[in-house]
């Protein structure tokens, strides 16, 4: 699914009403000067102008089992590990890894036995029980079927730029050309590194209440709440005569 930065912000649908409505209002006008246009019926804000698509893609990491064997290589849990860490990095809010075991292949024993090292390996590394979903798929004539971890994260898509087809030096309207921000809006897509961010703000973390403690009963026993100051840290005035 694909949602828009657009339509993430009410605003976007108010400026086309209003459009629309201008539109409406200056259709009756029979006298326009030839060469006028209204400055609502062009989109002024370069994000609604070349908007940033924000669409869910999956992240894949398929590995390899084979028929007998006794557990995962250290490369293969190095690669579990990093893969977790990039889970956490993309701010998946809200979303689990998937982890699918192969079901009726020849090393189904095995992929059984790597699954719960898999799971032991992503609870070592902070993840909670449901935070992992197991599912079992059937392999079409596969003999040798990898276990495939993946997670569904946000990608920015920066908009297309490149759109000079209005003469720039002619502008009666002095109104933005179409390619106006366009590079502004492309270089934040590509710079952006969670985009989850542009859909919903990030929840808050746990306050840190000691110091606000001290300043609090200081302020309830009428003491000065501000912190003492060492000698070294007081201004010295030096009095004229």
């Amino acid at each position: 699914m694909t949602k828009s930065i657009k339509n993430a912000f009410p605003c976007g649908r108010l400026v086309l009403v209003t459009a629309l409505t201008a539109l409406a209002v200056t259709g009756c006008k029979h006298m326009e000067e030839p060469g006028t246009r209204v400055a609502g019926w062009t989109l002024i804000d370069p994000a609604q102008r070349h908007p940033i698509l924000v669409s869910e893609q999956p992240t894949t990491l398929p590995i390899r089992v084979v028929r007998g064997t006794s557990g995962l290589s250290p490369r293969q849990r190095a690669e579990i590990v990093d893969f977790y860490a990039r889970f956490r990095a993309a701010g998946a809010d809200g979303g689990r890894i998937i982890l699918r075991a192969p079901s009726g292949s020849p090393n189904e024993v095995a992929a059984m036995e790597v699954s719960r090292e898999i799971h032991m390996i992503l609870e070592a590394e902070g993840a909670n029980a449901g935070d992992i979903l197991v599912e079992a798929y059937h392999s079409e004539g596969e003999p040798q079927p990898p276990i495939q971890l993946s997670y569904v994260s946000y990608v920015a898509e920066a908009p297309q730029c490149g759109d000079w087809s209005t003469n720039l030096a002619s502008e009666p309207g002095n109104l933005p050309y179409p390619n106006l921000g366009c590079a502004t809006q492309r270089n934040f897509a590509a710079q952006i590194a969670n985009a989850s961010d542009l859909i919903h703000p990030r929840g808050m973390t746990g306050r840190s209440s000691e110091r606000r403690d001290v300043v609090w009963n200081k302020y309830i026993k009428g003491e000065t709440t501000g912190a003492k100051k060492s000698k070294d840290e007081e201004v010295k005035v030096k009095k004229s005569n």
